[in-house]
């Protein structure tokens, strides 16, 4: 199978599984920046030395979530994944083991491991930080301690690592524990050019806050620091790195006094290294060298908070105990350097192990989780120029490591074989326990032999060494150099190793001096203090000896304990330059690496078996043309017969068929594809010959046809030309005839003409002479009528006029009068208001007055309502007067009118000037009359104004004895308080009361005389003021029919009505005429109660809560569509009548009126109304739909409930669109792939019928998501939800179709192909059509949110794809596609139909060189599309959208339809 020019993604898809085919499958994916591969289940990732984060991104982590293994491209993601599903599904613990030599990204693979695992068992922290959070925060400090700069790489962990995660049985992480094994504790005291310490150092003396406290310096100033000189690190600082190491020592749980006692012992140490000795004044004593040697002993003293003195005996002297006495030993300068050396190391080791058990308390571990992942970051195969003891122990590691990789790829093998159930025989592969042998045995391994060297005091490396000679002389894998006496080479699985031993005995020391454990013991410093406990007595005691080499053993030992009862997951990183810069593949560097990773022997194990296999289905499908007999007959639906068919035809031996796939020995599969070839090389060369001939054919026909064509046009031409003439010689004898009979009609028609002339101007002469005589004797008697008429008119006029003059002139002074009587009246009633309500609040201010007061202003009102009953009742008379008066008036004009139409014009023209006249006689008499009764008036009128003086008299008196009282005020302003809040909610419950009066008691008071006078005064109303006026309002006279029913209490009514409209929109009231019946309800309630303009309120709040407990259930998208439909109505009537009140957070004003006239009462029913609302809206009706309402000053209740309305639209919206997708997203996994069918079975099915239904299964899928989008639309049109919202649902359920269909294409290759394209394609096809039905109206412009994936199949399916140039791509065909999603598809497409190839290598280039200029922006390196899941549109466009919404003929529910106080719901004709 050739490889395409991608490379595949798992190198056991190779056709030749040797080292070169995977070298060059592994730069061919670099190159496209493809850095992970599979091999089998093992991951090998190439660090690209620059940053890609989009393909770490939470994005990238939802896709990898649940995916199979394999499906998706390689990833880490995709082991950790296959790591947690293992452990949930089987409940058995999985490990991870990430290996690699220094600088191949073994650090950042375990934190991108931890940071998936952490995202899919992380929980919300209900105290401070995670489990996951404190695990991931962990790596700073562990690097800050643990990692240094090497030849290799800028941050080398120097330590190994194995972090164990655990779950409970939710899958949730419960707890953690962090081990570490083989510090590089030689490291402190030596460095190598151009290396550096550990970095912890480096940041605290780039610390500006901690340099003066630890008395701290340039690190070039400390002996432990510069033998190299490398001080910092490009593009790193030191100073945000030592605050990032405190930000994350906080989150660990370190405390601020733990952090300072860590770094003043990293200082002591520091200080510790720069102290120098020379000899002393005894032989072989010591001594510090100078003063500055005595002032670094001092700062570590002070920093150890120990005694100078002490530490210097300490480092200075040993002290010998014999049975018969001690004696204290001084120790040269060289000793005491070594020593001084070894008190650094210990304490750095102590430290190190405190945080590494700090960090694991401060974690906690889960003793009730049965299942852990762990993750295991170890340091890979080391050979360098010189290799100590560190080197020995890491490859001594990797040996191990190597051996339990090598069992678990032979037993993956095996199972694989058993599964399939083949037959097979057992494979050999190397085993390196012979190796392993050589390290551990005891009692005469390495190990061994180097402890026993240890326990001599006299033993050196020079007899360690020859005693290695001796024992392993004849040991295959213990090799002796030739040209040294104390190194010696191990041939490990990687190579030979060649070690020098020179240190291998101090650094395989493990124990700590007597003298410095006594000294740091009794430290002030209970950290340091701590450090080093007292030993236990019988540790103290007995003398066993205690080395690194048998400690490290033992935790080696442990690990691999914990790794066998794992089940492991394999990731191998490599380096894949020396340079550490992107772009750059050296192949040698890289087998090497492959080669110490058992990448290679992997691949070994697997050519000595099967090591290629395909699964039925893509063997047919692939090597099917080889023999098309073998499809033919029974077999055709026995994919296995069939393919056995095949290999047996070809003559292949040593192959296998399991139960699912076909196992082929190595190179088997190369020959079947030369094979391949060759069929397909015969086929093409049939095709050639082929259209060769019918090109041939074609062109001979097309030369045939062009001479026939040829011969016919000359004769064609020779005949015409014969035609030509005999048909000249026809047309001039044409001629001829035709100009002879030309010239005689002509001469016969200028004859005719002459004669016609003449009798026409005879003719007209006399017709002129009769038009004149008729037209003057027409005219003359025209004149004569018209001045007769004009005569007979203008007399008429000046007389109706004279007649219409008076009576308007007297009518209007009668009114005049009437009305400037009838507003003194009033304005005398409102100075009596102003003194009553300046009465009233003084009365209020005493509360032992307020009944008496109330009883006086009852009878207040009674006297005055008795006073306004009289004068109306005068008012209807004089009404009912002017009524007859009118009417006799209007009658005696019709008698006039008639007579003047009887009567001949000039003979009774005087006659109706006299009856005309004795009629005004007569209405002049009425008119005297009338001011007669008006005069009575007038004198009833001043009676009653009497009345009112005497009544102002009597409250003047009593306000004199108000006046007396109030010097008790002091005493009673505690009580007032309280008082006066009650009479404020007294103040509300008038109000409301005045509201249900309106509603309860039409109006049946105005007579027929009060209503013309207020249509005469209505002229001089102004306009604003007749937009509010309504004579019909139930507020006049109000108290009339309310007083005579028994009041209930106010607050329980209010409450009552409230109750009833919460009972009555539980319900599901439906719609009328595409309106929501709820909406209209509970806008037409709000507005007559006025709640928009009241302080305090609860209905909002009740409102709200209704429908927050309608749309508990999510799941319910009928209910959902049907308060959404509810809600956006009611806004959009909210968004229309709604102002914000300048005034909004002002307490209402309190007012009281009590006017004893008609216009008083008027006035009050104004004021009742809300502020710029129509009255006809309150009692139902609703003239010229909402624009011709004016908007309500809402205050702040009112404006809370508009907001809080718009989250609940907003809210409902998210849920119905969420609900949307969750219900396909199902599908969408599935729809990206067609679904495989075996290529015998279409052979054999499209001769049947069954290819119909094949056909219709393919798009199965689709059509599901285009049921679910139908029902969905349905709904939202069943329950009349606006247009605009359903087009806005739709848009951004289309843009996740969008998103997920082109995230899932760029991520698997399999999806990449021409035959996945022309499937998608026919299912995008589905998806249009449904747009076209459901029309723009609901779908607007949804389709278009398909372009990335519409253009990325259309991409796919093209032909011919070579011979595209790049603008062409991007310009023409893709324009929405960015550079990236461009080259990932042309880098993974794959043509299983037709074996076309993608673009050319030369668009490849340019895509590459286009991508590198664009490499510094993250956003550009991101080629996977996000999901807007934002709320899509404001208010503001909701309310520009809907149109307008008439309420007035809305049918209240059953409910409320016969309860009175709802009767303003009922509509009412105009």
């Amino acid at each position: 199978m050739e490889a395409p020019a991608g490379g595949v993604d798992d190198m056991t898809k190779l056709s030749y599984l040797h080292e070169p085919g995977v070298l060059e499958n592994l730069k061919s994916r670099y190159e496209l920046n493809e850095i992970y591969t599979y091999t089998g289940n093992i991951l090998i990732a190439i660090n690209p030395f620059q940053r890609l984060p989009h393909i770490y991104d939470g994005h990238m982590m939802q896709q990898y979530k649940g995916a199979p293994f394999g499906e998706l491209s390689p990833h880490v993601f995709a082991v950790a994944d296959v790591a947690y599903r293992a452990m949930v599904n089987e409940g058995k613990s999985n490990s991870i083991l990430v290996s690699g030599e220094s600088g191949a990204g073994k650090t950042e693979t375990t934190k991108m491991l931890m940071r998936y695992l952490a995202y899919l068992g992380g929980r919300a922290a209900t105290e401070g930080r995670t489990v996951e959070q404190q695990v991931l925060e962990s790596n700073p400090v562990l690097e800050a301690f643990g990692n240094a700069k090497t030849v290799r790489n800028n941050n080398s962990s120097r330590f190994g690592k194995f972090v164990e995660i655990q779950f409970d049985k939710h899958g949730r992480i419960s707890g953690a524990a962090i081990r570490t094994y083989l510090l590089e504790r030689s490291r402190v005291c030596q460095v190598n050019d151009p290396e550096r310490n550990y970095h912890c150092f480096y940041l605290l003396c780039a610390a500006p806050q901690e340099i003066e406290k630890y008395k701290l310096d340039h690190p070039k100033t400390f002996h432990y620091l510069n033998q190299s000189k490398c001080f910092e690190l490009v593009g790193v600082s030191d100073a945000h790195d030592y605050l990032a190491t405190r930000r994350a020592m906080d989150i660990v749980g370190i405390s601020a006094k733990e952090q300072e006692a860590i770094f003043r012992v990293v200082a002591a140490i520091l200080h510790l290294g720069n102290i120098v000795f020379t000899k002393g004044k005894e032989v072989d004593s010591s001594v510090p060298k100078d003063e500055k040697a005595k002032f670094h002993l001092k700062t570590t003293a002070e920093l150890l908070m120990c005694d100078a003195v002490a530490l210097e005996d300490a480092l200075c002297k040993r002290v010998m105990i014999t049975p018969e006495e001690v004696i204290k030993r001084s120790l040269d300068p060289q000793s005491a350097a070594i020593s001084r050396d070894g008190l650094a190391k210990t304490i750095y080791s102590r430290l190190f192990d405190w945080l590494v058990d700090k960090i694991n308390n401060s974690i906690g571990q889960d003793p009730t989780s049965k299942c852990l992942i762990g993750v295991l970051d170890i340091y890979g195969f080391e050979s360098f120029k010189t290799n100590s003891f560190e080197q020995f122990c890491i490859n001594f590691t990797n040996e191990k490591l190597q051996q339990h990789f090598n069992q678990h790829v032979f037993k993956m093998e095996q199972e694989e074989y058993t599964k399939e159930q083949i037959n097979w025989s057992y494979i050999e592969f190397v085993d390196n326990q012979d190796v392993l042998d050589l390290i551990e045995k005891k009692p005469g391994g390495i190990i061994a032999l180097l402890d026993e060297a240890c326990m001599f005091p006299k033993s050196t490396h020079e007899t360690f060494s020859n005693k290695l000679y001796q024992t392993f002389k004849s040991h295959k894998r213990f090799i002796k150099p030739k040209l040294s006496r104390t190194d010696f080479t191990i041939s490990h699985y990687a190579g030979e190793v060649q070690y020098q031993s020179d240190q291998f005995l101090d650094k395989n020391k493990d124990y700590v001096v007597a003298e410095h454990q006594e000294l740091l013991g009794a430290s002030k410093c209970q950290f340091v203090a701590g450090l080093f406990p007292p030993p236990p007595e019988e540790t103290s005691k007995s003398s066993k000896f205690s080395s690194i080499g048998s400690r490290f053993k033992l935790q080696l030992q442990s690990l691999m304990e914990t790794l066998n009862s794992t089940e492991p997951h394999y990731i191998r990183c490599v380096k894949p330059n020396n340079l550490l810069k992107p772009a750059i593949f050296e192949n040698v560097n890289i087998m090497q690496q492959l080669r110490c990773g058992g990448v290679l022997e992997a691949i070994r194990i697997s050519c000595a078996g099967y090591p290629t296999r395909r699964a039925f289905f893509e063997f047919i499908n692939r090597f099917g043309l080889l023999a098309p007999e073998a499809l033919e007959g029974k077999c055709s639906y026995d994919e296995k017969v069939a393919c056995q068919r095949i290999m047996e035809k070809k003559g292949l031996k040593g192959f296998q068929i399991g139960k699912t796939k076909v196992f082929l020995r190595a190179g088997q599969m190369a020959e079947l594809d030369a094979r391949r070839a060759e069929v397909l090389n015969n086929a093409a060369k049939i095709i050639q010959r082929r259209v060769l001939t019918h090109v041939t054919r074609k062109r001979f026909i097309a030369l045939r046809k062009a001479v026939i064509s040829i011969q016919a046009l000359c004769r064609g031409r020779l005949a015409s030309k014969i035609f030509h003439e005999m048909k000249r010689e026809a047309a001039a004898v044409n001629i001829q005839k035709n100009a002879r009979r030309y010239e005689a009609r002509k001469s016969y028609k200028r004859l005719h003409s002459s004669a016609l002339v003449v009798q026409t101007g005879l003719r007209t002469m006399a017709a002129c002479k009769q038009f004149r005589f008729r037209r003057q004797t027409k005219a003359v008697i025209f004149m004569q009528a018209r001045w007769r008429c004009h005569r007979a008119a203008s007399y008429y006029k000046r007389l109706k006029r004279g007649a219409i003059v008076s009576q308007t002139r007297w009518r209007g002074r009668v009114a005049r009068k009437e009305l400037r009587k009838l507003k003194m009246e009033a304005r005398e009633t409102g100075a009596l208001k102003e003194a009553k309500n300046k009465l009233e609040k003084q009365v209020e201010e005493l509360t032992w007055r307020l009944q008496l007061e109330k009883r006086m202003r009852t009878d207040l009102e009674e006297a005055k309502v008795q006073e306004t009953a009289k004068f109306q009742s005068s008012l209807e008379e004089l009404q009912k007067k002017l009524e007859e008066a009118n009417a006799a008036i209007a009658k005696e004009k019709e008698v006039a009118k008639q007579a003047i139409e009887e009567a001949p014009p000039v003979v009774q023209e005087t006659q109706v000037i006299v009856q005309d006249t004795e009629k005004i006689d007569s209405l002049n008499a009425e008119v005297d009359n009338l001011k007669a009764s008006l005069d009575i008036e007038k004198q009833r009128a001043d009676e009653a104004e009497k009345n009112f003086s005497e009544v102002q008299e009597a409250s003047e008196e009593r306000r004199k004895k108000l006046e007396e009282t109030q010097k008790k005020v002091q005493q009673l302003q505690d009580s007032m308080k309280s008082l006066e809040e009650k009479l404020t909610n007294l103040e509300s419950e008038n109000q409301v009361l005045r509201q249900q009066a309106v509603s309860m008691a039409p109006n049946k008071f105005l007579s027929g005389r009060s209503r013309s006078i207020m249509q005469r005064t209505e002229s001089h109303i102004p306009p604003e003021a007749k937009t509010g006026l309504d004579l019909h309002s139930p507020s006049i006279n109000q108290r009339d029919e309310v007083d005579d029913k028994p009041q209930k209490s106010l607050n329980e009514k209010q409450q009552e009505n409230q109750e009833l409209l919460i009972r009555c929109i539980t319900q599901h009231l439906g719609f009328q005429g595409k309106r929501p019946i709820a909406a209209c309800i509970i806008y037409k309630c709000l507005l007559q109660w006025r709640s928009f303009e009241v302080e305090r309120t609860s209905v909002f709040d009740r409102i709200i809560q209704t429908i927050g407990h309608a749309i508990e259930i999510q799941d319910n998208n009928d209910v959902l569509a049907y308060w959404l439909s509810n809600a956006s109505t009611l806004l959009l009537l909210l968004q229309r009548t709604l102002k914000a009140s300048g005034a909004a957070g002002m307490a209402p004003q309190r007012r009281r009126s009590s006017s004893a006239t008609l216009f008083g009462r008027m006035t009050q029913s104004f004021r009742g109304a809300p502020q710029g609302v129509n009255l006809s809206l309150i009692n139902g009706t609703i003239s010229g739909g909402v624009d011709t309402l004016r908007q309500v000053e809402a205050k702040y209740p009112a404006l809370l409930f508009k907001q809080q309305l718009t989250a609940y639209v907003e809210k409902i919206y998210g849920m119905i669109r969420d609900n949307l997708k969750k219900e396909i997203s199902p599908l969408l996994g599935l729809c990206i792939q067609a679904p495989r069918t075996s290529r015998a079975s279409l052979v054999k099915g499209a001769r049947s019928v069954a290819n119909t239904a094949a056909q219709q299964a393919l798009i199965a899928h689709w059509q599901g998501i285009v049921k679910s989008l139908g029902n969905f639309l349905n709904t939202l049109k069943t329950n009349h939800v606006p247009p605009f919202l359903v087009r806005k649902v739709f848009t951004q359920i289309f843009s996740f179709i969008n998103v997920q269909l082109f995230n899932s294409l760029l991520l698997r290759r399999e999806c990449c192909s021409f035959s996945n394209g022309e499937y998608v394609k026919a299912g995008l096809a589905e998806l249009e059509h449904w747009c076209y039905k459901a029309t723009d109206e609901y779908a607007g412009s949804a389709w278009d949110e398909l372009k990335h994936i519409r253009q990325a199949i259309g991409f796919l399916v093209i032909h011919q794809k070579p011979k595209k140039t790049l603008d062409e791509i991007s310009h023409d065909l893709c324009p929405v596609l960015s550079i990236q999603q461009l080259y990932r598809i042309s880098t993974m497409y794959w043509d299983d139909k037709y074996g076309t190839h993608s673009v050319s290598s030369d668009v490849i280039s340019n895509m590459r060189v286009l991508m590198t200029e664009d490499s510094n922006n993250a956003v550009s390196n991101s080629f996977l599309l996000d999901d807007d899941s934002s709320i899509p549109f404001s208010v503001d466009d909701l309310s520009k959208s809907m149109e307008q919404i008439d309420i007035s003929d809305i049918e209240p529910p059953p409910l409320i339809r016969e309860n009175s106080g709802f009767s303003f719901l009922l509509p009412r004709a105009d």
